[in-house]
């Protein structure tokens, strides 16, 4: 096999590899979300003592700034977190079913 013919197999099974991917991709980012919105439902409880347990919201406006502003990147992060948590959870499941890294 010369050294063209092994590339075009790596990309066409990398190819492959990325669209076989995408429904377990899909699936766990929808996945991620509602794990994600939970967690953040049960953290923020958690860390705002005294309020009635809901985040606060860029236009609800009894609410200081800060707290609307603690709240977004409290949650962001966290949603970054459980999605690439997921995400590499299932790349290396499908590396084990499948042999091959979907990202690459």
């Amino acid at each position: 096999m010369t050294v063209r013919q092994h590339v075009r197999s790596e990309q066409q099974g990398s190819t492959a590899a990325k669209v076989l991917y995408r429904p377990v991709g899909l699936a766990g980012s929808i996945v991620g979300g509602i794990v994600a919105g939970a967690l953040f439902k049960q953290v923020w409880k958690r860390a705002a003592v005294g309020s009635d347990g809901d985040a606060p919201k860029a236009l609800e406006s009894e609410y200081p700034v800060r707290a609307v502003l603690l709240a977004a990147a409290l949650q962001g992060a966290l949603f970054a977190v459980v999605k690439a948590a997921i995400d590499r959870g299932g790349a290396r499941a499908f590396e084990r079913w499948t042999g091959e890294w979907p990202g690459d």
